[in-house]
């Protein structure tokens, strides 16, 4: 799985955040998705990796700007996994 971190210009609330994440749900195949104005950025949680490009088309479209994009891997965290 991949970890995406994607810095976002333009939100401002809440509802910022979660037409956000319901653009990212419906275009892309995530299995956890969650965004911050406050931190101005959207992590992602994928199986398949998303295109910079396709990410910031969708992000675009849904009225926000994309500045920067990070990938690395992703590994559950948890009481019970072992380091």
């Amino acid at each position: 799985m991949v970890k995406i971190t994607a810095g976002i210009e333009g939100m401002a609330c809440g509802m910022c955040e979660a037409h956000i994440n319901e653009a990212v749900r419906n275009a892309f195949p995530v299995r956890k998705v969650s965004s911050s104005h406050t931190k101005k950025q959207t992590v992602i949680v994928t199986e398949q990796d998303i295109a910079e490009g396709e990410l910031e088309r969708v992000i675009a479209n849904a009225g926000y700007e994309v500045v920067s994009v990070s990938r690395e891997p992703y590994q559950k965290k948890g009481l019970f996994l072992r380091t």
